[in-house]
């Protein structure tokens, strides 16, 4: 993938951000899916890198409440759950796009 651009980036409301990307296209994620991707230390070890966070018990009801830019590199938000220690970098938003593009 040549790029991880983002040029526009929409939180269009409590249960959907959207990043339109440098190529056109558009990645969709719910609060739900960004929760279950995270990768901060509380949900993911950071000596094995296993994956800790039980993503079934993700609420399908999740929201955010908060998007904010990390620098030049990534984005960081709140969840409904008080969940906010995640920073989501464009290369792993990308790479863990929904639609698999």
């Amino acid at each position: 993938m040549a790029s991880f651009a983002p040029t526009v980036i929409r939180r269009t409301d409590p249960t959907r951000i959207e990043i339109d990307w440098s190529d056109g296209h558009t990645s969709k994620y719910t609060p739900a899916e960004l929760r279950g991707l995270c990768p901060c230390a509380q949900c993911v070890n950071e000596l094995t890198g296993v994956r800790t966070l039980d993503v079934g018990r993700i609420a399908a009801d999740l929201q955010q409440s908060a998007v904010a830019m990390v620098g030049n590199y990534g984005i960081s938000m709140r969840f409904s759950d008080g969940h906010h220690t995640g920073i989501y970098t464009f290369k792993y938003l990308r790479e863990n796009d929904p639609d698999g593009r």
